[in-house]
């Protein structure tokens, strides 16, 4: 990690991902302590967020820490037009880190670039979400007991989805092979196959759900995200395609589990939530004790 700050999951070794899952073991273990007394955090949320949010900053509160911030730009001087640089720099003076969601691409490097305190992306557009792989890596190794030579299929909006995005990035490090299941409109974007074949990683595409797992190790599900699309014509085509039902799963793997960043819409019907593959509240459950570990990191 550079300059202490996490932008990218590429800004992390493998050595570096390992010591992260290996440390958000620890604290799932023993997540209230008071290794943060004195520190106040700042939670910088231009874009909603509950999941990312809450457990950013319960991370904080269970490590002793103090929060400020904002969950809604409306409520912060970014409506009066001050420029994120300015943002950055003034809320650097009553913090020792920032946790920033933000839905423009690159804003999380603009703002690692100017601040002096370390800056955490909780997310900028459609580009990269590195918290979230950290707790979708440690949710895999939770369930699979390893992170080498999976099968992951990956179904929905590949194109905007940044959870996405990065875990192909991060998963590269373990040699997975990778089906990518998506509309045409939604496919993965042309940059990571790219990624995927300089790096060796075995994928293949389809637009074809139903039964198109049964080899899967893990079933990445994600929502179709209306906030991305300029066209909602578009948006209510597409949006209805891929639900995935409790009897899709009768051939599934045994091990087979199922993730999703969460928010879900409609993507997985309610009664998948009874199936013991389902793991999708327990991985945003993991999100509490990965974030303590990546804040824990960035301060050390």
């Amino acid at each position: 990690m550079q300059n202490k700050s996490l932008v990218s999951i590429s800004d992390l070794s493998k050595e570096e991902i390992l010591e992260i899952l290996a440390s958000s073991a620890d604290f799932e273990r023993n997540p209230n302590r008071k290794t943060f007394e004195g520190k106040v955090i700042a939670t910088l949320f231009f874009e909603p967020s509950t999941r990312t949010r809450l457990s950013f900053e319960t991370a904080v509160l269970r490590l002793g820490g103090s929060v400020i911030g904002f969950s809604d730009a409306a409520t912060s001087s970014s409506v009066k037009g001050e420029t994120l640089n300015d943002t950055i720099r003034m809320v650097a003076c009553y913090a020792d880190a920032i946790v920033m969601r933000h839905n423009i691409e690159g804003a999380a490097q603009l703002a690692a670039e100017i601040s002096p305190v370390p800056i955490v992306n909780a997310g900028d557009g459609s580009n990269q979400h590195p918290s979230q792989t950290l707790l979708d890596l440690y949710s895999i190794f939770k369930t699979q007991g390893h992170l080498e030579n999976l099968n992951i299929c990956l179904v929905g909006d590949l194109k905007y989805g940044r959870t996405v995005h990065s875990l192909v990035m991060a998963m590269a490090h373990f040699n997975p092979t990778f089906k990518f299941i998506a509309p045409k409109e939604m496919s993965l974007p042309e940059e990571y196959k790219i990624f995927c074949k300089k790096n060796k990683i075995q994928f293949s595409e389809s637009n074809i759900f139903n039964n198109n797992f049964n080899d899967a190790d893990i079933l990445y599900m994600t929502r179709v995200q209306r906030e991305r699309f300029s066209n909602l014509d578009e948006y209510e085509r597409v949006k209805d395609l891929y639900i995935l039902e409790n009897k899709m799963l009768l051939s599934s793997k045994s091990n087979l589990r199922i993730l999703h960043p969460l928010p879900r819409v409609n993507e997985i019907s309610p009664d998948v939530d009874s199936n013991p593959k389902a793991y999708y509240f327990q991985q945003a459950q993991n999100g509490l004790y990965v974030r303590q570990a990546i804040l824990t990191k960035v301060l050390s």
